[in-house]
């Protein structure tokens, strides 16, 4: 491997980061007058292109901070890891990710064990916050005991704490807007259970956009389950059962199973069903059929959440504040114009 001064080194380095030979050397030769964010930029530039940091490059951190997440298989969960990792490093901050598993840690067991390394604050993404059932004297302990802390995905009035959510009712909305402009008149909803605020939000949305076109609703058209793919498939054989020729999901794992459903009845995605997720997840615009979705503006809400966590930690007095975010519609290939009804007999 070349050296730290090799030309071709900094000529790559340079390339990937987008900034000046010039830049690189002086961050690479520890000089002043470079900016944190160019930095931080140079130094992730060395990191992917598999380069080894000099020794003088190796900073102190300026402290642990714990992100606790609930699992690892729904990929919008480590597209969130992702960006909240690098914008604590940006910061100079250590993150340490704690994932909960079935029969693992629990919640409250992984915040004492973060508690326990000292860290200096915690972010929770979909956590117990988001369960309306769960107990918030947890959230109002870690107030008490003055770690700062910031919650992703969900919200509780009864927690003093700063939150990030995005706009779920209008995610709702815009997705049944979409299928009532393809002429879907029957459409579902495959969502999370109720006590979840974020399922609750947009089943909320969901009714009240079904309302204002003047759509039917009888109760058959919300389908609560899992917010898995086996989930997504009980929902849909459901909601298929139920006539419906456009269906809303509360995750892409959500929409890919109710695509499966629709595959075993032999139907045909988007012909005779059109399906909408919800994340916009990596690997989503490659799946068969490309996926409609809403997409969860994930790198602003990560920034956003950081950015909160700090200001705490820098000492600046934190309330009960929710950050809302607004979602996009992404239109692929699983949506079309409904198919003609079938004249009456």
């Amino acid at each position: 491997m070349a050296g730290v001064t090799s030309p071709l080194r900094l000529t790559d380095i340079a390339a990937h980061a987008q900034v000046s030979e010039a830049t690189v050397s002086r961050v690479l030769n520890g000089k002043a007058g470079v900016a944190a964010g160019t930095r931080h930029k140079v130094l992730a530039a060395m990191d992917l292109l598999g380069y080894e940091r000099p020794v003088r490059l190796r900073r102190r951190s300026n402290g642990l901070v714990g992100l606790i997440i609930p699992e690892l298989t729904n990929p919008i969960f480590p597209a969130f890891a992702q960006v909240i990792e690098q914008a604590l490093a940006g910061h100079g901050y250590t993150p340490v990710l704690c994932t909960q598993t079935p029969g693992g840690a629990t919640e409250d067991e992984l915040v004492e064990q973060l508690e326990e390394r000292g860290v200096t604050g915690i972010v929770f993404l979909s956590g117990l916050h988001a369960d309306s059932a769960a107990d918030p004297s947890r959230y109002q302990g870690l107030v008490a005991r003055q770690l700062p802390f910031v919650m992703i995905n969900g919200f509780n009035e009864h927690v003093n704490a700063p939150f990030v959510s995005p706009d779920d009712r209008a995610a709702a909305r815009m997705a049944v807007r979409h299928l009532a402009d393809l002429g879907h008149e029957r459409i579902g909803l495959a969502i999370g259970p109720t006590r979840y605020v974020p399922s609750a939000r947009k089943a909320e949305g969901f009714t009240a956009a079904l309302a204002e076109l003047g759509l039917p609703s009888d109760g058959a058209d919300i389908q609560r389950t899992l917010f898995t793919v086996e989930g997504g498939h009980a929902a849909g054989g459901a909601l298929l059962e139920a006539g419906c020729t456009g269906i809303v999901c509360g995750s892409d794992p959500m929409a890919l199973g109710v695509i499966r459903a629709a595959r075993e009845r032999g139907l045909r995605v988007p012909e005779e069903v059109s399906v909408v997720g919800f994340d916009d997840s990596p690997l989503i615009p490659f799946t068969d059929p490309p996926l409609t979705t809403v997409r969860q503006p994930v790198r602003a809400m990560a920034t956003a959440a950081v950015g909160a966590l700090l200001e705490a930690v820098g000492g600046t007095p934190v309330q009960r504040t929710e950050f809302v975010f607004q979602p996009e519609l992404v239109v692929r290939g699983s949506t079309a114009q409904a198919p003609p009804r079938l004249p009456r007999t």
